[in-house]
């Protein structure tokens, strides 16, 4: 396809990059409309890079909203595969939706992920006059018993808050992840409440999604699915450190065209690195309830393949995907 394919809305300025040697407009898409973590994504990650030097000219922000992501992904896919001066914003939701085939036979070996600089951390979450203690108390319950507990979460069926206990389960020893009962609710407001009034057992989301309700005395925090406790809430274990290898929250990142060098993956994984360590990015994440989760580079893609191998089996298992 020639044209190319614009729903967008342009905001931003057009300008070029510094340092590529290239005359082209530097360009952050964001899937979605503004106002949404997409968006957030591009324009901060694209104001500090400019902001601290790592660029020496602002980047257009391009919004391309449709199909969860999939116009923009196939935008890329199919008229800037070689693009040197493009990036696109992308979170977890990109990665389930391609581990699913959500995006028309599109894969995520098709582009290039580059890394991700900020996490809205996963948890899992019980009324506070639950008998569940700790996150082992929990699972070791679902594995012995899986019709004993349902999960509420803020997404559909398998979607990625769906995928967040299936993933910890399966460490935990169980089998056949069929058996775990979901309920997929509007939001994890309406699904941290049903736990709460008891009419579930456990609630997966994020952390942004339950701190409200944990100042208020309402819920305990069994576990954040971070590599290291979040700041702020030292008092709440990690997955990890209880013994269940799981790290999962909606992160927030980058992905490039295929088909550009690997001179040119290196260059925006070390512009994306010098975001993660600035100051700038720390007030940004807490201005808006991140916690750090730096992974670029090589490392980010390899993470994003065996987490498509691993969400794409587990939707087959539950009949999400043939």
């Amino acid at each position: 396809m020639k044209t190319r394919i614009f729903k967008v809305l342009m905001t931003g300025m057009v300008l070029g990059l510094g340092g590529t040697g290239v005359a082209t407009a530097a360009e952050c898409i964001a899937p979605a409309n503004p106002g949404g973590g997409w968006d957030f994504t591009c324009r901060q990650i694209s104001k500090i890079m400019y902001d601290i030097g790592a660029v020496d000219k602002p980047i257009q922000v391009t919004n391309m909203s449709g199909g969860g992501g999939g116009l923009a992904f196939n935008h890329v896919v199919g008229e800037r595969d070689d693009d040197a001066d493009l990036i696109i914003a992308a979170s977890s939701a990109t990665s389930t939706r391609l581990a699913q085939n959500a995006y028309a036979g599109m894969t995520a070996d098709q582009v290039r992920f580059v890394g991700a600089i900020g996490i809205d951390p996963g948890v899992i979450v019980v009324g506070a006059d639950s008998p569940f203690k700790t996150l082992s108390d929990l699972l070791d319950a679902v594995v012995a018993d899986p019709s004993s507990v349902t999960f509420a979460g803020g997404s559909a069926v398998g979607g990625f808050d769906h995928m967040k206990p299936l993933m910890l389960l399966q460490r935990a020893g169980l089998t056949d992840i069929t058996k775990i009962k979901y309920i997929g609710l509007d939001g994890g407001g309406d699904a941290i409440t049903q736990t709460i009034g008891g009419f579930t057992q456990a609630m997966t989301g994020d952390m942004s999604e339950v701190v409200g309700f944990l100042a208020a005395g309402d819920i305990r925090v069994l576990a954040v699915l971070t590599d290291e406790r979040v700041a702020g809430f030292d008092d709440i274990p990690t997955a990890i450190e209880q013994g269940y290898d799981v790290v999962a929250g909606n992160w927030r990142g980058l992905y490039i065209p295929r088909g550009v060098s690997d001179e040119t993956f290196e260059m925006w994984a070390g512009r994306l690195q010098q975001v993660a360590d600035s100051d700038e990015w720390a007030e940004a994440m807490t201005a808006n309830g991140l916690a750090p989760f730096t992974m670029v580079g090589n490392d980010f893609q390899g993470y994003i393949d065996n987490l498509v191998v691993e969400i794409r089996q587990m939707s087959k298992d539950i009949g999400v995907i043939q």
